[in-house]
């Protein structure tokens, strides 16, 4: 039967041991926690879609990586194993965790969020009962610039200070607040919160995937945690403060070099269409110590000395990846399309890369190209969508 939402399948998100069988073969997706991947492990990534797959390596929207056509989804399992991106079997596909990429390092960055999304990550996987998450299910850490608080996490860590934060429940001000150091309790409560209150609301329809699909999901999961949090909710001029501070933000595609306020570097580069070659995840690797990955599907190499950061945006570009913030690739997203979806009715890939090969400078406004009306990939704000149909492509605004 169908739930509220007209959902009629399970959960079916793939992993790195559940994979889709998408029309160009099995596609199996590496959760990266807050985007974070060591060089080695970039460079383990890049070699599986050589060796293993179709050498297509995907950027997701939670910043986590897809890699398609695999041969042996077995084989693939093991070296993603080997290289330490699979540290639980149970949680694979529930570590679904996006942290600001700079990670305090920006102008409006209040805290570093990465070791946050670590522990988070690590708890996450020591608690057999958060294991039956839905994979759909999303974590938020939020440094205070408001990038990720914009994404829609079902549990998210604002940041309103270096020693405070405020805690969201699917974008909504739970009243609650919480320090750094008893955020991650406090988040993976909101957690098991979400799933017995799902266990009280299944009767009769799919068990829901988000708080939001929850009847009054925000309200009923904060009332469950009232009782578990010894910190008391923020007076409502405190919370109106908070809130005005990291207000979410709606991001556009970056690329260039981001000035760290300790001095350094951090540089961006957009990735075309969110695909990367094993080439230019190689690159990336190269490029530098601290590599983040994000999801408006980007790389940033961080902690960079300015020669440092020159040297490497000139690698990366040879490689084919874009630093030059004024590019035509800059705001133009696709879906996977053919030969990848069966559901495409077009190569939107393609069709999409000659058109950006026809612009001498980026497009006004976002352009999201997609082969069907499912739109995937579709990004939040003004966008303008380029949908294909049987008669070719129809234009709308968002």
């Amino acid at each position: 039967m169908a739930d509220f939402s007209g959902r009629v399948r399970p959960d079916a998100c793939p992993g790195a041991l559940q994979v889709h069988e998408a029309a160009d073969g099995p596609l199996a997706r590496v959760r990266l926690p807050g985007g974070a991947v060591t060089p080695a492990q970039l460079r383990e990534i890049a070699a599986c879609a050589d060796e293993l797959g179709s050498g297509v390596i995907e950027l997701t929207s939670r910043a986590n990586v897809q890699v398609r056509g695999l041969r042996s989804a077995s084989a693939f399992a093991g070296r993603i194993a080997a290289a330490g991106l699979l540290p639980s079997t149970a949680h694979e596909r529930v570590r679904n965790i996006v942290g600001s990429p700079l990670s305090g390092r920006g102008s409006g960055g209040l805290l570093d969020t990465q070791p946050m999304v670590d522990a988070l990550d690590q708890a996450l996987c020591s608690r057999a009962g958060l294991a039956e998450l839905p994979g759909r299910f999303l974590f938020a850490l939020d440094d205070g610039t408001g990038d990720v608080t914009g994404l829609g996490g079902d549990v998210t860590f604002a940041a309103v200070s270096a020693r405070e934060g405020r805690l969201l429940l699917a974008g909504s001000d739970s009243g609650l607040a919480a320090r750094p150091d008893s955020a991650i309790p406090l988040m993976l409560a909101a957690a098991g919160a979400f799933l017995d209150e799902r266990a009280s609301q299944a009767e009769g329809r799919a068990p829901a995937w988000r708080i939001h699909e929850l009847k009054d999901g925000p309200q009923r999961v904060a009332t469950r945690l009232n009782g578990l949090t010894a910190e008391p909710p923020h007076d409502p001029g405190g919370l109106h403060e908070a809130t005005s501070q990291a207000a979410p933000v709606v991001r556009d595609s970056r690329a260039g070099h981001i000035a760290q306020r300790d001095g350094r570097i951090a540089l961006e580069a957009l990735v075309p269409l969110g695909r990367l070659t094993p080439a230019q995840a190689v690159a990336l690797a190269d490029g530098g110590t601290a590599v983040r990955l994000t999801p408006w599907r980007t790389a940033v190499l961080l902690d960079l000395s300015p020669g440092k950061a020159d040297r490497a945006a000139s690698t990366i570009e040879e490689a084919g990846l874009v630093v030059d913030p004024a590019s035509p690739w800059a705001g133009v997203t696709a879906c996977t399309g053919r030969p990848g979806c069966a559901k495409s009715l077009a190569d939107v890939q393609a069709d999409a890369r000659r058109w950006v090969n026809s612009l001498d400078a980026a497009p006004p406004t976002p352009v999201h190209w997609a082969g069907c009306e499912r739109r995937c990939g579709l990004p939040r704000g003004r966008v303008i969508q380029m949908i294909a149909t049987e008669d070719g492509y129809q234009e709308r605004q968002q």
